[in-house]
């Protein structure tokens, strides 16, 4: 069924004897194509190519195969100055993944293919007909309006090329926008009659242009004068009424490809060179995570894509083919509406037919994959962007359920959409950042705040009150602020004690966690903190910079709410005002590990809705305990003094809130700057404390960096899963109330309402303040020997006030 003979018969036999239509030419015409028909009322036949990668599953390899030798074809006839030059153009949705396809071969060259898919923000760059098709209108829209707007060659890529209408609409479009002087014209197979290849010959003379064209088979398609008329009778003679769709007995298991940030999933508007190897070095490990969720013993694998989204799910099927050994085909789902017949001499044996699942423009409608049912997968990987991950796509009876009852394992892997940053709908005037005085104790230059000043706001509350409503549901944390705790005289003095204890220790981390940045991450990084734990650690990290390497770095802090996510106003200012690639969240630590599964999670949603793309979700942190992050300066749990206080530590400033009565949708967060509490104030000196251990630190950063370039820094999520074991050890049952490490611990005591405190067996002075500050809440310490952290703190569960033990409900007599 997947090749143009079977069984002796050529793919096109029955369309040829019954419509009388002939197809001239070698052997080759015949190898590439079938035929079949149209339910279409403006042209009886298809010609279906058997190395496209659409209607008819095929090898990957030999899909781009055939684009790459096109790409090298033109290469060879354009010189390398003028292939250095080129750019690509593919027709959608067809031959977008020719036309990627192409650019490769070509291997200079970026590309665009034309889409049917508005993108709203983005304005074409030009538009034409498709006149024979059932889609008819095709929109340019490039990101940037100069990929177009050159002199250079310009490559027209179609998978056939049969009267030259398309390309004579695209040409005339274009010219008239930006004349250049030379066209390629690249197709599988050229069909065009003779008057046709005349008059293309003529256009080029009267716009003052050379157009070429290559072709991998060339030939003729004779058609009768009544094609039209026979093939609608003959459509309708063999139309099956639709039959009762088997109900769905296979899986459906969604596959987290972790596809790279800002790398568009195709040319809607534009792939560069630079994409293809961004791309390139990624496809192992995309494919990895396939063949990892393929099922044991599968050996006959169909990659699916889904109408214009063809490029990247070739790739994904080719590099598969070349890592397992199953043997992996690769087709797509279209609009194209096609008579199917079980026949050897057809080319369309089978049908699916399912809803639309992209919201389209032009409405809803029916899409169908061709060749699938029937075919013997073994799995069927669907491949579609984040528009198309619809409650359509996984209704009864849409394509995951169409798939299902004929495979017994469907995968889906959901790629980014990608959209252009200019399409942003910006809020008109986002504020400059807050700096200090005016916000915070910190010095303007060391941060810049963005973030709203909610200081004349009251949002304090008791923290039994807190609590009580958080666990209730009647109320989310970061709608109200617990009342700032004012430290005793006593545990003043253990601040400074462990402020001049961990000081060396502290720089040594700051120095770490700075040089892997510079190394790894960007040579001028703009560092943006997760306020307020991370600001201290941002600030120390650009002092370090200036010190080793005379940089003067940005720094921001933005806020980022378990649950509710990060700031996205705060991500369109940084991506108005930074490259995105540039930005590196950092925060103080890592407990468990669920802000940087927030901040992961935020960042792909805010792409998917339209953000800029390029901001990488890993965060940098200064201790990471919880083996979450690859970017840190440790991975011991102990004391960071930043952590034994509130604002005092942290330039004066509250926790972040968001409560949509204070913050409306073109608002960056809110927070308070506690003005009144200056007298107690020791954020400057807690980083001069550390800044000035700088220079001795120099030599052991150093060997630190050396050895953690050298080793594996591959997260574990060794603290999550104690977390785990923990929260149902103890019987509490609810990870979020189970608060591992040092700098957690002493939270959960001085903002929540704690139940209990472990402490790992003979922890020494780390935990001074945490059990002073226990002892002075009445909470106990339980020591425990083989804790994974030096501490962990356990908030009351079902917490209700006046109630005690563990479910909440015994209660004081």
């Amino acid at each position: 069924m997947n090749k143009a003979v079977n069984d002796g018969v050529w793919s096109g036999a029955w369309v040829a004897e019954r419509l009388g239509v002939e197809l001239v030419g070698g052997p080759e015409l015949t190898g590439l194509l079938g035929l079949a028909l149209r339910r279409n009322p403006k042209r009886a036949h298809l010609l279906v190519s058997h190395v496209l990668g659409k209607h008819v599953p095929q090898s990957p390899a030999v899909v781009h195969g055939h684009g790459l030798e096109l790409g090298r074809r033109v290469r060879e006839l354009l010189g390398e100055r003028e292939s250095a030059r080129a750019v690509v153009l593919g027709y959608a949705e067809t031959a977008t993944g020719l036309g990627h396809s192409v650019a490769d071969g070509l291997g200079t060259a970026p590309c665009l293919h034309s889409t049917r898919r508005p993108v709203a923000g983005v304005a074409p760059a030009g538009g034409f007909e498709e006149s024979h098709s059932h889609a008819t209108s095709h929109l340019l829209l490039p990101e940037d309006p100069a990929l177009l707007a050159g002199d250079g060659p310009l490559v027209l890529v179609d998978d056939e090329f049969s009267t030259g209408n398309t390309v004579l609409n695209t040409i005339r479009d274009l010219h008239a926008r930006h004349p250049r002087e030379r066209y390629v014209v690249v197709a599988l197979v050229d069909t065009r009659s003779p008057a046709d290849t005349a008059r293309l010959d003529a256009f080029a003379e009267r716009i003052g242009a050379r157009i070429d064209l290559i072709a991998t088979a060339s030939g003729a398609v004779r058609l009768p004068d009544d094609v039209l008329r026979r093939g609608q009778e003959l459509v309708a003679r063999h139309e099956q009424p639709p039959a009762p769709e088997p109900a769905p007995s296979g899986t459906v298991t969604r596959v987290p490809l972790d596809w790279p940030a800002g790398l568009p999933d195709g040319g809607r508007h534009g792939f560069t060179p630079a994409h293809r190897q961004r791309l390139e070095r990624a496809l192992p490990a995309l494919a990895g995570r396939l063949a990892e969720a393929l099922p044991a013993g599968a050996r006959r694998i169909l990659v699916l894509g889904s109408e214009e989204l063809m490029y990247a799910p070739l790739r994904l099927a080719e590099a598969l083919e070349r890592t397992t050994g199953a043997e992996v085909r690769f087709s797509t789902t279209t609009r194209s509406p096609v008579l199917a017949v079980d026949d050897p001499g057809y080319a369309i044996r089978t049908r699916l037919v399912f809803p639309a699942h992209d919201d389209p423009a032009d409405g809803p409608g029916e899409r169908y994959a061709y060749n699938v049912a029937g075919a013997g997968f073994d799995a069927v990987v669907a491949v579609v962007d984040s528009v198309a991950d619809t409650p359509a796509l996984h209704a009864p009876g849409g394509l995951l359920a169409r798939l299902a009852a004929h495979t017994p394992h469907v995968l889906l892997a959901v790629v980014p959409s990608y959209a252009p940053a200019r399409t942003l709908e910006r809020p008109p005037m986002l504020p400059e950042p807050l700096r200090g005085p005016a916000f915070s104790s910190y010095a303007p230059e060391e941060v810049g705040w963005l973030l709203q000043d909610l200081s004349d706001v009251t949002l304090e509350a008791p923290t039994e009150e807190r609590e009580e409503a958080i666990q209730s549901g009647g109320a989310h944390y970061a709608e109200s602020l617990p009342v700032e705790y004012q430290p005793s005289e006593q545990y003043q003095e253990l601040f400074h004690a462990a402020l001049e204890t961990s000081a060396a220790r502290l720089a040594r981390a700051v120095g770490t966690v700075t040089e892997l940045v510079l190394a790894e991450r960007s040579r001028r990084p703009v560092l943006v903190s997760l306020a307020r734990a991370g600001t201290p650690v941002g600030v120390l990290m650009r002092r370090w910079a200036a010190f080793r390497h005379g940089l003067d770095l940005p720094h921001y802090a933005v806020s980022i709410v378990r649950g509710r996510g990060i700031d996205a106003n705060a991500l369109r200012w940084l991506a108005a005002h930074h490259d995105p690639a540039d930005v590196v969240f950092v925060d103080g630590w890592t407990g468990k590990g669920a802000i940087t599964r927030e901040l992961a999670e935020a960042i792909e949603k805010f792409e998917a809705e339209g953000g800029a793309h390029g901001f990488d979700p890993e965060i940098a942190v200064l201790a990471d305990p919880g083996a979450c992050v690859r970017t840190y300066g440790t991975r011991e749990d102990f004391l960071i003094p930043s952590a034994c206080l509130n604002s005092t530590v942290s330039g004066l400033i509250s926790r972040t809130v968001l409560r949509a009565d204070l913050v409306g949708p073109d608002d960056f967060h809110g927070a308070k700057f506690y003005r009144e509490l200056a007298g107690a104030d020791v954020s400057n000196a807690f980083l001069d404390a550390v800044s000035a251990r700088f220079p001795e630190s120099t030599d052991a950063v150093g060997a630190a960096v050396e050895d953690l370039l050298a080793g594996d820094r591959a997260p574990t999520w060794a603290g999550w899963a104690a977390v785990e074991r923990i929260s149902e050890e103890y019987g509490i049952h609810d990870v979020n109330l189970v608060k591992p490490g040092v700098g957690e611990t002493t939270r959960v005591l001085l903002r929540r309402v704690p139940w209990r405190i472990l402490a790992r067996t003979g922890a020494g002075a780390d935990l001074d303040h945490v059990r002073l500050l226990a002892e002075q809440r009445g909470v106990p310490v339980t020591e425990v020997a083989d804790l994974p952290y030096t501490c962990v703190g356990l908030i009351h569960p079902r917490y209700t006030r006046g109630a005690t033990g563990a479910d909440g409900r015994a209660v004081n007599a």
